[in-house]
């Protein structure tokens, strides 16, 4: 009803504009339809200028044709109308505004040189040649002039002339800029400043951004084929997707709401701007922010997009995933209320990506890597970043009570064995899991905590290991066994003189299993690491040594200036709580016992005299 009114009303609009240029003293021989609006019109000055009118005549020469209908005409009677003045002579204005118009009636009703000169058809490319062309934003108004007109005019060449336009208008913007930032260096040599941080040349950003998807990835195309920078394709699909997908926060930073608020609204249209953004992306790494492709991700997830594309953000995001935060990685599941809360499918393939481009750049990379004087090499320091946001993650979605053991431990076991050196961060997320899951057998319990190496345990998480009741007893003892394995090693490093031997072997006995499941390349700097650790170690046993001794002279002064049994015995009493051990190192005795008391009290005494 409210389309026939609006019918209704450009019909009349048009037979009053009609009337006010039209000759009415020769009686008009031909009625043209134009979407449900006539025209009283003259058939000379239409096939004087119209191949198309002119063949329709021509071929209902002997019916005495009266009225002509023309379909799917591009622009309606609006359009028609121009085309009809252009016909009487009636001047009128070619502008930004109407020259789509123009240029799609022309090519429909066939106005062109071979039936009159200086046609409708060549006035109006002139002015696209000579003004718009030579302008970007009018290049961005008339392409926003030809989306009412598409698909009727999608074969007109002014589009593609549109287009070009821009590209190489941005294009020839940003060579201009990079010369304006040319400088000569103390050298006397041409350098370019880094002073500016966002291009000037980049202002067409703005411009394009309120064109139709379909146009706007033709523009962007183009500007590909021009050689526009990948920085500046990147900032310009951002600020798109911004522009487009944020009408609808659920879909662009979902924050939990129900799937209602997804699905209702235009959704075709917002699936067909992810799918159109994730095709354009350039394919240089690290240009596209990973804020950016997570923030693309959940929207391809939520509105299930291509698989395709969906593949291709989780292979972009794996080859940059070192500089992404766990807020990125908590992506919201929208399958169906009995799943988890958190898209762990998703965020698994991402790791299995950064591991397998992990091992490629693994091949490629030479020698040049083994840097004395680096920590570890750039893989190895990716790697340990990955694994404590594996591990924080894990943490975080280790409360869900729908997750089930297998994708838990398919997360903890996604990254190589010697990407993780320490175990910390993996043992807080496993006993998260163990408080969450209570009702697991013991054999999934011990599944489980076969994750943990307990020789990276740091001395806190160890303390904390030995006590946790969660745990099986088996990961307890083994706890209890290689702190005291590791304090045995310590103190007898700093108690011989001679420190290579026995600190090589502190480091095998300590982190051997680490040693031998990291890759080759990176032992080096694991091993400076280590040594590193064991040196703070030696000083502070050495610390509480000195202080045993100033506490031994001050007995000793005390024992000389009385002679009683009283306080020999306290002595002795006292000294033997020092034991650094508190147990004998027999195997064959669990309880100290006389000989192992005079055995621990020779090593001290052997202890100081060479700390002396």
């Amino acid at each position: 009803m409210l389309q026939l009114q609006q019918q209704m009303s450009l019909a009349k609009s048009v037979r009053h504009r009609c009337n006010e240029w039209i000759f009415h003293d020769i009686p008009s021989d031909i009625t043209i339809d134009v979407a449900g609006v006539t025209f009283s019109l003259h058939k000379f000055p239409l096939v004087s200028r119209s191949g198309r009118i002119r063949r329709l005549v021509a071929e209902h020469r002997d019916s005495d044709i009266s009225k002509v209908e023309l379909l799917n005409l591009p622009g309606g009677a609006e359009s028609f109308e121009l085309a009809a003045k252009f016909c009487y002579g009636i001047n009128f204005e070619i502008t930004p505004g109407n020259v789509a118009q123009l240029c799609c009636v022309s090519d429909y009703l066939e106005m062109t040189e071979e039936f009159s000169k200086d046609n409708l058809s060549s006035r109006a490319e002139e002015y696209l040649e000579s003004v718009v062309s030579k302008n970007l934003e009018m290049c961005v108004e008339v392409l926003q002039q030809y989306e009412n007109l598409l698909p009727l005019a999608n074969d007109v060449r002014a589009v593609s002339r549109c287009i070009d336009a821009i590209a190489s208008k941005a294009c020839s913007e940003q060579i201009a800029s990079s010369f304006s930032r040319l400088e000569y260096s103390s050298s006397g040599r041409l350098h370019m400043s880094k002073q500016a941080v966002k291009s000037d040349s980049d202002w067409w950003i703005e411009d394009i951004s309120v064109l139709r998807v379909d146009l706007y990835e033709r523009v962007i195309t183009a500007m590909k084929c021009r050689g526009v920078r990948p920085e500046s394709i990147a900032a310009s699909l951002m600020n798109y997707a911004q522009r487009e997908l944020t009408k609808k926060s659920t879909l662009w930073n979902p924050s939990g709401q129900t799937k209602v608020d997804i699905i209702s609204g235009s959704n075709g249209q917002e699936k067909l701007v992810v799918d159109t953004i994730v095709s354009l992306l350039p394919v240089e790494k690290s240009v596209v922010p990973i804020s950016f492709l997570f923030g693309l991700l959940r929207s391809a997830v939520t509105l299930d997009c291509s698989v395709a594309f969906q593949l291709d953000l989780e292979r972009r995001i794996g080859s940059q995933l070192d500089i992404a935060t766990l807020d990125d990685l908590l992506i919201p599941s929208f399958k169906n209320s009995a799943d988890t809360l958190f898209d762990v499918d998703t965020v698994h393939r991402i790791l299995v990506n950064f591991s397998q481009q992990d091992d490629s750049q693994d091949d490629m990379e030479d020698a040049s890597v083994f840097d004395s004087d680096s920590p570890c090499s750039p893989s190895q320091c990716s790697l340990f970043k990955v694994s404590k946001l594996v591990d924080n993650y894990l943490a975080e979605i280790a409360p869900d009570a729908n997750l089930n053991l297998s994708k838990f431990m398919l997360i903890s076991d996604s990254l190589p064995s010697h990407a993780r050196t320490i175990h910390d961060g993996l043992y807080r997320a496993i006993d998260i899991y163990l408080k969450a899951h209570q009702g697991l057998s013991d054999l999934d319990k011990k599944k489980l905590c076969k994750l943990i190496d307990f020789q990276k345990l740091s001395q806190e998480a160890g303390a904390h290991a030995a006590q946790n009741e969660r745990l099986p007893l088996q990961c307890m003892v083994q706890v209890l066994y290689f702190e005291q394995l590791r304090l045995r090693t310590a103190l007898s490093n700093s108690c011989d003189d001679e420190d290579y031997k026995p600190s090589h072997q502190s480091w095998r006995i300590s982190s051997g299993a680490f040693s031998a499941a990291m890759s080759p390349r990176d032992n080096y700097a694991s091993l400076r690491r280590e040594n590193r650790e064991l040196k703070l170690e030696l000083a502070r046993l050495r610390m509480r040594l000195n202080d045993l001794e100033k506490e031994h002279v001050c007995m000793r002064r005390d024992m000389q200036k009385s002679s009683s049994h009283k306080l020999v015995s306290s002595f002795s009493r006292k000294f033997s709580k020092m034991n650094f051990f508190g147990h004998s190192s027999s195997r064959g005795s669990s309880s100290p016992s006389k000989h192992s008391q005079r055995t621990d009290s020779k090593v001290i005494q052997r202890t100081c005299t060479s700390a002396e």
